[in-house]
Formats: structure tokens, C-alpha cells, sequence
């Protein structure tokens, strides 16, 4: 592939989409990149100088077809999605987010796309291999028999057989990445949709800020996830594209930890001990999850390996000059222009 080839990015105004249209310009060296998201420009998270900006709605077949147009590559990361929090209360806006990769399936083939990459999640993952916090490592063969998160787990698991099937039936080079948990700045740290990392750094801000020291927690704080720091799951998500590997495959840290952990790791970095309240009724997800690297180590010969404690620094630190410049919101602000 030439770096003058058209690479397209769905998704590219939120969190991992707007990192990954930087990285494939300013990392990479791609110089014709075209970045697509549903929001109005004003609300993306990141955009970039040199490189061709559209506010279209992919979920829609005619704004898909405008998103393919011409590309050689696609990086289909657009959903309608969130934590735990969002996904267990927004189940069916989760499944209609199918539409986006059906249109953009569709569009790939219509005007010859080579390479289509689409961002899976962990929430495939059958539920009664989560039920202990002490889990073992999921196994990409442990999507089967089929028994995913409700709602956003089973589109994607959906998702994921179309690509399988646009291989079989049309010779579109498909590739899946089965995210765990990824994080780090310029994300959502507010608002409903953001996840454990963002969230636990913003109630910690805020309550070392307030005076009052204390911090609710969701479920026990001994349920168990892995975290995968930004610039891994960049890294794996490009290799894995440019990769001959055809199957879906994990993309994520195996360093499993409990969400009592993560709280403790970001009260070191605030320099402050809070008193913990459990929200025991609160949306919680699986008891434990975590990441089997095996594969990837053999196809790719790389696994993702940024500490948890260094990614959580960085996006503590990040989301805390946010707070303190009253940027404490995700709506209605500029986006961060970054130079290319």
C-alpha cells in the first residue's frame, strides 16, 4: 500500500478514532487521509491539519458511499457506544449501530476498497466464561457457543461474521481487532459514556477538589478488567491491518486488575486517600475479564505492553488540566487541533 493511497476513518471525531487518524498521518507518514464522523466538526474530539474532515452519518447508505468513495483502505471504528453504564441502558441504540457496518460493508465493495478493519470489542465473549473475578484469559475461541453482551456484545459479534463473510463471498481483505478496554487522553471522562479509567480519574478530581474525600464505586470494586493504554491498541490495530491474518483477534493488555486496584493507582497519583462507597445496584458488566495474548504474540509478534500505572498517569494528568481549565464537558466545545 502507497502512502498516497486513500485511507478512510470512521468514528474519526471520537476518542480512538481521532488518535488513530493522527497516528496514520504523523506516525505512519500517510499523506491523503480522510477522517468521517456523525457529530458536527465542533464536537470532535481531535481533528487534523491536512486531512479531509466529513460530517456524515454512516449508518446511512448514501453517507457511506460518500465515506468510501475512492479509498483504498477503511478503518471502521464508528458506533454508538460507552461504559458499562451506557451499553446496559442503551441496548437497542447499541444493535442499530449494525447499520453502520452493513453500509459500510457494502459501500467497501461497491467502490473497491481493498482492506476494511473493524473495531470488535471484548463484549463478545461468552458470559458464563466471566462469571469469577479471578477469570481465566479469554481465548478467541471463547466467542463461541455464543452468549455476548446483550445489546452492544451481540452487534458486534454480528458485525464481525458480515466481515467474515465479505472475505468469503466478495474477496474484501477483512481484519478484526477484539478490543479490551481501551484509554487514555482526549477522551470522554463525562457525560454517561465514559469508561472505568476516565471515570474513576474525574470522581477522584472531584473529590479531592470538593474536600469531601469520598468516591463511589460501582459494584464491589473487586470485579476485574484489563486496560489497554491508547498508543497499544494504535499500534496493534495498524499491524494488524497491514497483517495476512484473516480471523478476529484480541487487542488488549493482559494485566488484569480489580477496579478497587484501579482506584488505588489513581489516588497515588492525586496524592490523596479516599473513603469508598459501593454502588452495589449499579451497572457492573462481568465479574472478570482479561486479555489471552497468545495469538497475537505468535501472529504479530507483539502484544500490548504499556503499564498500567505510565497510561494512567498520562490520562490522569490529562483529564486533570481539562477539570482545571473548566473544560469539564464533551459537548459543545472546540476541538483540539492537532498540526500535521
Amino acid at each position: 500500500m502507497s502512502k498516497d493511497d486513500l485511507v478512510v476513518v470512521t468514528g474519526a471525531g471520537g476518542f480512538i478514532g481521532g488518535h488513530l487518524v493522527g497516528y496514520l498521518q504523523q506516525t505512519l507518514g500517510h499523506t491523503k487521509l480522510r477522517a468521517v464522523d456523525s457529530k458536527p466538526l465542533d464536537e470532535w474530539y481531535q481533528t487534523h491539519s491536512g486531512v479531509e474532515s466529513l460530517s456524515l452519518d454512516v449508518s446511512q447508505r448514501e453517507a457511506a458511499q460518500q465515506a468510501s468513495r475512492d479509498a483504498r483502505t477503511i478503518y471502521n471504528l464508528a458506533a454508538d457506544m460507552g461504559g458499562m453504564g451506557f451499553i446496559e441502558t442503551h441496548k437497542a441504540e447499541c444493535m442499530l449501530s449494525v447499520l453502520i457496518n452493513t453500509h459500510m460493508l457494502m459501500a467497501a465493495k461497491e467502490y473497491g476498497a481493498e482492506r476494511f478493519f473493524f473495531s470488535s470489542s471484548a463484549c463478545v465473549y461468552a458470559a458464563d466464561k466471566q462469571t469469577d473475578a479471578n477469570v481465566t484469559a479469554l481465548k478467541e475461541e471463547d466467542a463461541y457457543p455464543a452468549m455476548p453482551e446483550d445489546g452492544y456484545g451481540w452487534e458486534k459479534l454480528f458485525s464481525e461474521r458480515m466481515c467474515r463473510h465479505y472475505r468469503e463471498d466478495y474477496g474484501l481483505k477483512t481484519r478484526i481487532a477484539r478490543y479490551h478496554n481501551v484509554y487514555g487522553p482526549h477522551g470522554t471522562y463525562d457525560g454517561g459514556r465514559e469508561k472505568a479509567p476516565a471515570a474513576i480519574c474525574r470522581k477522584v478530581i472531584e473529590a479531592k477538589a470538593s474536600g469531601r474525600h469520598e468516591i463511589e464505586i460501582w459494584g464491589d470494586g473487586e470485579q476485574t478488567r484489563s486496560f489497554m493504554y491508547i498508543d497499544d491498541c494504535l499500534i496493534g490495530t495498524t499491524r494488524l491491518t497491514d497483517s495476512d491474518f484473516i480471523e478476529p483477534i484480541n487487542v488488549g493488555s493482559d494485566e488484569l486488575v480489580s477496579i478497587n486496584r484501579l482506584v488505588d493507582i489513581v489516588e497515588k497519583l492525586a496524592g490523596v486517600t479516599l473513603k469508598r462507597r459501593y454502588k452495589l445496584d449499579a451497572p457492573k458488566g462481568v465479574r472478570g475479564r482479561n486479555s489471552d495474548n497468545t495469538l497475537i504474540k505468535k501472529v504479530l509478534n507483539w502484544a500490548p505492553s504499556v503499564r498500567l500505572e505510565d497510561g494512567m498517569e498520562k490520562t490522569y494528568r490529562w483529564i486533570h488540566d481539562e477539570m482545571a481549565s473548566g473544560q469539564d464537558s464533551r459537548v459543545n466545545r472546540a476541538p483540539r487541533i492537532a498540526v500535521g
